[in-house]
């Protein structure tokens, strides 16, 4: 996992392909931030984003996934939430694949926390367990941009 803020962007220590998708115009914070909610994927890239409201939760209701084919750069637009990650995979034969690529870990030993506040973001490569949305102190609405990375763009 790598943590950072798009305004410094240079201080996150990103892979070149990543770098280079946030270092984009339609990528910097105040961007997103005028983006509509929705499905975003600039022409010609392997890339895509989500960008949408969610509702933070005790992190006892929230679950723990991880993916196989695809990293997120997760980014908070408005507000705040905690993530809660490992650094070991968790993965176990039998966890359930809610949607193509969205593995729910049954394990829930996270050692690492993280409050995320406006233009923070966390990338989780693929298989690295994490549990998004937790709240900070009370639940609440935060928006955010989901990037979904093609593994095959970080090994070459």
């Amino acid at each position: 996992m790598i943590i950072g803020n798009l305004l410094t962007l240079s201080m996150a220590g990103l892979p070149a392909a990543l770098r280079a998708i946030l270092e984009r115009d339609d990528c910097t914070l105040e961007a997103l931030q005028q983006r509509e909610d929705g499905y975003f994927q600039p022409e010609g890239v392997p890339w895509f984003c989500q960008i949408g409201p969610a509702q933070t939760q005790p992190a006892t209701q929230r679950h723990t996934e991880y993916h196989h084919q695809y990293a997120d750069i997760q980014v908070v637009l408005h507000g705040n939430e905690i993530i809660n990650a490992s650094q070991q995979s968790l993965a176990q034969p039998g966890d359930e694949e809610r949607k193509a690529d969205l593995f729910i870990a049954a394990v829930r030993a996270l050692p690492v926390s993280m409050l995320l506040s406006t233009g923070d973001f966390v990338v989780f490569l693929p298989g690295e367990p994490h549990q998004a949305l937790c709240a900070a102190s009370q639940p609440q609405t935060v928006r955010k941009a989901v990037f979904k990375i093609p593994r095959l763009l970080l090994e070459g």
